[in-house]
């Protein structure tokens, strides 16, 4: 027996425009604060870098919990007036925006001679703790819309398209701006708060965080008017079933138990520990390995942008033609391979210009690679959850994605999130002390960034998404919904 649905929800025009300036406002504040904080604390305010991978670490730590607690919390909410995720938007942002801000105007700075001054190290894990908090929270609940937003493969690979391009601008301006800042100044590897270098470092960062926290809270207003959530009011009493804290953590096994989720959040956390040693990694590769001055910062910016958008659009055009799995490995490939090539940097007696030939093929690959690793992720990770919703014993598969949304995501965040901690310790402590301007440490470093990416190609191999319907590839035509009924069981199902 078989019975027409009503369509099925879709992101087009304006709303998937709103929806995804999450990937530029958000992201722009983020990655701003979350490549340049480093540089930022130990380079200009002179604080111990143990102290500061110590700040970063743990705000990651704890972001990885609440984004567990957050993802089941709002999994578990009744849909009010407002829906049922978008309420939560409005209650993180003010923290969010406060804090981003904050965080660049630390009040003590240390002392010449006292990376060790107790005061200035405080006052940046309170910061930084509390703003990853309410980051954790924006973020979940913007992830964890898109399964109910966006029902076929088609609007969720166009989402996942919008989302990188936003993603690709949002890294070149984030870090574009403070490369401009170095740029400027007289010294660029002394940049120390007591210096006419660090006063100029000091005068124009805070305005620039400030700048981008504006931009962030501008579309984090724009994601919750442009998010329909009325859906919710058609499904008539609403049960909600109480759980405990503890209970809450156990709602993880769900998606814990799901073979090839475990699988895409593993590729995840090892893509976060790569990229976010990349992150750590651009402003002191230029000034240590290349020993870049003046005009020359602007050359990343450059490579930035013609890498990412070169390899955004080649595999846009790809992943028409190949099963996703198979571009997604590919990618990993090429990123693997451009971290491996930075081995040559450890000869330092190569001429300058073919030094910087290797830099431009080896960071725009890696940097390109990087950025386009959300166009097959997205769809995959949006995929499963839906499978997962229909697989459910609850009839409704929106009530049933609403359910295990937030659980999905919220574990998928705690292990991505666990990526980046790991590798702020690792970065840290091989900078500390002399070592942050060694440029042997810091080509060793990029070195590592490929066994990183070995290790997240392995387990995308194990994925086997056969069973999963949206990715029998279909050139053609549409996906429609149809409601099957089987074994007295309902369950929707997408065929030609």
């Amino acid at each position: 027996m078989e019975e027409s649905l009503p369509p099925p929800r879709e992101l087009n025009g304006k709303r998937l425009f709103g929806y995804s300036m999450g990937d530029l406002g958000m992201s722009l504040a983020n990655i701003f604060t979350g490549v340049y904080i480093f540089q930022y604390y130990v380079y200009t305010i002179n604080l111990n870098s143990i102290l500061v991978s110590i700040g970063v670490t743990t705000q990651l730590l704890v972001a990885a919990i609440f984004a567990i607690i957050f993802g089941v919390i709002i999994d578990n909410k009744k849909p009010g007036k407002l829906g049922k995720r978008r309420p939560f938007l409005l209650i993180g942002l003010p923290i969010w925006f406060a804090t981003t801000i904050l965080i660049w105007l630390p009040p003590w700075k240390c002392p010449e001679g006292n990376s060790l001054y107790l005061p200035t190290a405080i006052y940046f894990w309170v910061i930084i703790l509390i703003r990853s908090i309410s980051r954790s929270l924006l973020f979940n609940v913007y992830i964890s819309m898109l399964p109910e937003q966006s029902q076929t493969l088609k609007n969720r690979e166009s989402v996942a398209s919008v989302r990188s391009a936003f993603s690709i601008i949002a890294s070149v301006v984030a870090l574009m701006m403070p490369l401009i800042v170095l740029s400027l100044l007289d010294d660029p590897e002394n940049p120390e708060w007591w210096t006419p270098s660090g006063e100029i470092v000091l005068f124009a960062i805070p305005i620039i965080g400030t700048c981008f926290a504006i931009f962030g809270l501008i579309s984090v207003l724009l994601i919750f008017f442009s998010v329909d959530e009325s859906f919710h009011d058609k499904k008539g009493d609403y049960q909600i079933e109480k759980v405990s804290v503890v209970g809450r953590f156990r709602q993880m096994a769900i998606p814990a138990r799901d073979s090839n989720f475990r699988f895409i959040i593993i590729a995840g956390f090892f893509g976060g520990l790569a990229g976010k040693t990349l992150g750590l990694l651009v402003i002191p590769f230029q000034t240590s390995v290349l020993e870049f001055t003046d005009q020359m910062f602007f050359i990343y910016p450059l490579i930035s942008i013609c890498g990412k958008f070169a390899w955004y659009f080649f595999w846009i055009k790809m992943r028409k033609k190949n099963h996703i799995l198979k571009s997604y490995s590919t990618t990993m490939l090429l990123a693997i391979i451009a971290s491996f090539m930075g081995s040559f940097f450890l000869m330092r007696f190569l001429p300058f210009g073919i030094q910087l030939t290797l830099y431009i093929i080896t960071w725009s690959t890696v940097l390109g690679s990087m950025y386009s690793f959300p166009l097959f992720s997205i769809p995959l990770t949006a995929a499963m959850v839906h499978e997962a919703a229909e697989n459910a014993e609850e009839p409704d598969i929106d009530v049933a994605m609403s359910k295990i949304s937030g659980s999905y995501y919220g574990l998928a965040s705690f292990l991505r999130s666990m990526g980046p901690a790991a590798a702020s310790l690792f970065v840290g402590f091989a900078l500390s002390g002399p070592n942050k301007t060694n440029p042997i440490i810091l080509i060793l470093i990029w070195v590592a960034m490929g066994f990183f990416y070995l290790m997240a190609l392995v387990v995308i191999k194990k994925i086997k998404v056969k069973h999963i319907a949206f990715f029998n590839h279909q050139p053609k035509g549409d996906i429609k919904p149809v409601l099957k009924v089987d074994t007295g069981r309902i369950s929707k199902e997408y065929i030609d």
